[in-house]
């Protein structure tokens, strides 16, 4: 393991855990605001990420432990509860509550946009060179910039990638991720296909290996225009 893979741990980590718990929050606040109380009343109405980390401790530990240390990208998931009989009743309502999770992610991509973008502009940080850029590395420290710039860039490198991976991948309207619930909440005919779909296991699990297949083609190119934009070019 190289030392630097083991130092970026906890920026990485950090990272990944603001991205997921701002996204379960997202899910039980906005269920709250429609009617669903369930997950606030299992503490999920929180960016304390505790409640998310007693929930699902495999997906926001283990998972993202070993995802790290194999492939230097952390993968991983969380849930928020809901209740079944609300999101029939209503759907709509249904579907603002898991379109608020990639939401949280976008709103999470563009703060650290916004951030890059200023240091970019102040002189805090420069482009970093094709060959040496990396989804925590997108810039790099200025000349006479503070101590500080380099983790700070390459923590908000990850918070950018992270967050438009999350809410790109997530908003694939497979079962079982967010897309699916935001088409059959929205899309009267699909409801009850949907539903079905999402009742088997079976089928979030072919639905995963389909969104593992799609992903490539719709988030290299997200990144790619992001960075582009990022860097004003």
């Amino acid at each position: 393991m190289e030392p630097q893979t083991l130092a970026l741990f906890p920026l990485w980590y950090a990272a990944f855990l603001l991205s997921l718990t701002c996204h379960e929050a997202a899910h039980a606040w906005v269920a709250r605001i429609g009617g669903d109380d369930t997950a606030y009343h299992a503490g999920q109405v929180s960016l304390n990420p505790w409640p998310h980390l007693r929930r699902e401790p495999v997906g926001t530990v283990v998972v993202p432990l070993v995802t790290y240390f194999l492939s230097h990208f952390m993968m991983g998931w969380a849930s928020a509860p809901y209740d079944p009989f609300w999101e029939q009743r209503h759907p709509r309502r249904a579907a603002a509550m898991s379109i608020a999770g990639p939401g949280a992610n976008f709103a999470l991509f563009a703060i650290a946009f916004l951030a890059l973008r200023a240091g970019l502009g102040g002189g805090v940080w420069v482009p970093s060179p094709p060959g040496q850029r990396l989804l925590d590395q997108l810039v790099s420290p200025a000349a006479g910039a503070p101590a500080a710039a380099e983790a700070v860039g390459r923590f908000l490198s990850v918070v950018f990638c992270l967050n438009l991976i999350l809410g790109v991948f997530n908003l694939i309207p497979v079962p079982p991720l967010d897309g699916a619930s935001v088409v059959s909440g929205l899309v009267s005919p699909l409801r009850t296909l949907y539903d079905r779909a999402r009742a088997m296991p079976a089928m979030s699990l072919v639905g995963m290996l389909v969104a593992w297949r799609l992903a490539p083609s719709l988030l290299r190119p997200a990144l790619e225009l992001a960075v582009t934009f990022l860097y004003g070019s």
